[in-house]
C-alpha cells in the first residue's frame, strides 16, 4: 500500500496530555485512549491543532488514508540490564519487516496477517499498525519481541472523562483523616508468606497439583485459572460471576462483599490472572506478571475469611484476563461500570510485585504519569504506616489495567515492584515461576500488606463483636 496523494481522512495525533480539565472540546470528542502514555486523537479538521495544550510537547502527527483496524505496538519501560544484545537483535529484526505505508511481506507477521497489515507510524519505541480486524490484534501478542506489548485502538472514540473533584475530594479527606489503627496492622501483619508460596505454585503448576501449563488469555489453562480462582474467592464468602467480554477470551473474575450500610461506593483492588510466556514456546507460567497480584488479592480475601471481617462500602477484589492483548478485559469491566453509573471511590491494580533485583531493597513503585495522584498519595502514607520496610517511589513502567479506570474517569493508581524501570529478566518469559533467584515472597507480603490497609481504611470495617487484637492471629 502506497501513500495515497489524496487528502487524508483525518489526522491521528499522538500527544502527552497532562491536564484533562483543559482539553479542547475538538480533541476530547475525537478521543482514542491512552496508549504507551500517549494520548491518541483523530482529528477531521486540522484547525484544531492551533488549540492543541502546550503541556502535549507538540507531539505527533499521522495523516490516515482509510478506515483500517489500528494496532499500537510498545516497547516496556526496562531497565538497561535487560537490553542484551540478543534482545537488541530481536527488537531490530522485528522492526526491519516494516516499512511505511507497505504491507508487511516476510516474516511471521506476513503469514498472521495474510499481507494485510501495513505501516502506519514508527518511532524508536513504537510502531502503528493497520491491519485487517482487531482479533489479529489480539493475535500479535505471540508474534511480537519479548518485552514489547500490543493494544488494538478503538474504531470509534472513546469517552475523554477526567476524575471529579468529588471523587478527587474524597480521597483527599482520607488522606486528611488518616492514623495508624493498630486493629489494620493486626489484620494486615498476619498475611500468611506460606499460602502465598502455596497459592503461586498452583497457579505456576509448579507443585504439579494444577495442570496448567499457560496462563495466556487463549489458552485452557486460564480457563483452568479462572474456575480456581473464583472457587477460593467464593469460599471466603465473596459473591463471584465470570464476565465473558470478547469471543475467545478468558473471563474477568469479579468477586464482591456487598457493604453492611445503605451506599453505593465501591472499592476495587485487582490484578490480573492471565500470562505470556517466550516466543515459540507454549509454557506461559505468570509466576511474576501477573501472578503475584493474583496471589496478593487472594490472600486478601483468605484474611477476610479469617477474621471475620465486614465491610461498610462494597468492596470487589478482581482478577481480569486479556492484560497481556491491551487491556481488553478490564477495559471492559470498566466501561460497564461506567455505562451503570457506579460510584468507584478507588481501584487499585496490583501488577508484577515479586521481583527483587539481588541487592536492592524491598521496594514499591507507583505509576509516574498515568493514574490519580491522590490515591497514590493516600497508598504511600499507608505504607509508611503499616509496611515501613518499603521503599517507595516511582516507575515509569506502565501501562496496566488502572489505566481502563482512569481513562473511565476513576480514582485510580498501580502498586509495582520497584520504583524503577522493569529489571525482571523473566519478563514475558516462560521462565517465569517463583522458584527462581529474584522472586521474594516476602516483598509482594509488604504490598499486600499495603493494598489491604488502603483497602479497610477506604471501605471501613467493622470486627465481630468482642473480637480483639489477640483473635486476629
Amino acid at each position: 500500500m502506497m501513500l495515497s496523494a489524496a487528502t487524508p481522512i483525518a489526522l491521528l495525533a499522538i500527544l502527552h496530555v497532562v491536564d484533562n480539565d483543559n482539553v479542547p472540546a475538538c480533541l476530547a470528542d475525537n478521543f482514542y485512549g491512552i496508549f504507551g502514555q500517549q494520548s491518541l486523537f483523530k482529528l477531521a479538521d486540522v484547525a484544531c491543532l492551533d488549540l492543541v495544550p502546550a503541556s502535549s510537547g507538540g507531539g505527533s502527527f499521522v495523516p490516515l488514508y482509510s478506515h483500517q483496524q489500528l494496532v499500537w505496538i510498545q516497547e516496556s519501560s526496562v531497565d538497561d540490564s535487560l537490553r542484551t544484545p540478543e534482545y537488541e537483535y530481536e527488537v531490530a529484526q522485528f522492526l526491519g519487516q516494516f516499512h511505511a505505508h507497505e504491507p508487511i511481506s516476510s516474516g511471521p507477521q506476513a503469514t498472521l496477517f495474510d499481507h494485510s497489515a501495513s505501516l502506519i507510524h514508527r518511532s524508536d519505541h513504537f510502531v502503528i499498525l493497520a491491519i485487517s480486524d482487531e482479533r489479529a490484534a489480539d493475535a500479535l501478542t505471540a508474534y511480537l519481541p519479548r518485552f514489547w506489548k500490543a493494544a488494538p485502538i478503538p474504531a470509534s472514540p472513546v469517552s475523554f472523562l477526567p476524575v471529579p473533584e468529588t471523587a478527587v475530594q474524597h480521597v483527599r479527606d482520607l488522606l486528611a483523616s488518616l492514623r495508624f489503627d493498630p486493629l489494620v496492622a493486626g489484620i494486615v501483619g498476619r498475611i500468611s508468606v506460606d499460602q502465598l508460596r502455596k497459592d503461586i505454585r498452583f497457579l505456576t503448576n509448579e507443585d504439579g497439583e494444577s495442570g496448567i501449563v499457560s496462563r495466556h488469555s487463549f489458552h485452557d489453562g486460564s480457563r483452568v485459572a479462572a474456575r480456581w480462582i473464583k472457587q477460593q474467592f467464593e469460599e471466603t464468602g465473596a459473591t463471584c460471576r465470570f464476565m465473558e467480554f470478547m469471543e475467545g477470551f478468558a473471563p474477568n473474575v469479579i468477586c464482591r462483599y456487598n457493604a453492611t450500610t445503605d451506599t453505593s461506593n465501591i472499592v476495587l483492588i485487582s490484578g490480573h490472572y492471565d500470562s505470556r510466556g517466550s516466543f515459540g514456546l507454549e509454557e506461559a507460567p505468570g509466576g511474576n506478571d501477573d501472578g503475584s497480584g493474583t496471589i496478593s488479592i487472594l490472600s486478601i480475601a483468605r484474611r477476610i475469611k479469617q477474621t471475620g471481617i465486614t465491610f461498610r462500602s462494597n468492596v470487589e477484589l478482581v482478577a481480569f484476563a486479556g492484560e497481556e492483548q491491551g487491556l481488553v478485559g478490564s477495559r471492559a469491566y470498566a466501561k460497564e461500570l461506567r455505562a451503570q453509573g457506579a460510584n468507584i471511590t478507588l481501584m487499585i491494580q496490583a501488577d508484577m510485585l515479586a521481583y527483587r533485583v539481588p541487592g536492592e531493597p524491598l521496594q514499591l513503585g507507583f505509576p509516574q504519569y498515568i493514574g490519580t495522584p491522590e490515591v497514590t498519595q493516600l497508598a504511600a502514607n499507608i505504607s509508611a504506616i503499616y509496611s515501613p520496610e518499603l521503599n517507595v517511589g516511582f516507575t515509569p513502567a506502565c501501562c496496566s489495567d488502572h489505566q481502563s479506570f482512569h481513562e473511565q474517569g476513576f480514582p485510580a493508581t498501580h502498586f509495582y515492584e520497584r520504583t524503577g524501570r522493569i529489571a525482571d529478566p523473566m519478563y514475558h518469559n516462560s521462565g517465569d515461576i517463583s522458584d527462581r533467584p529474584g522472586y521474594d515472597l516476602f516483598q509482594v507480603r509488604s504490598i499486600c500488606k499495603v493494598q489491604f490497609a488502603t483497602l479497610l481504611h477506604a471501605a471501613g470495617f467493622d470486627l465481630p463483636t468482642g473480637t480483639s487484637l489477640e483473635d486476629l492471629d
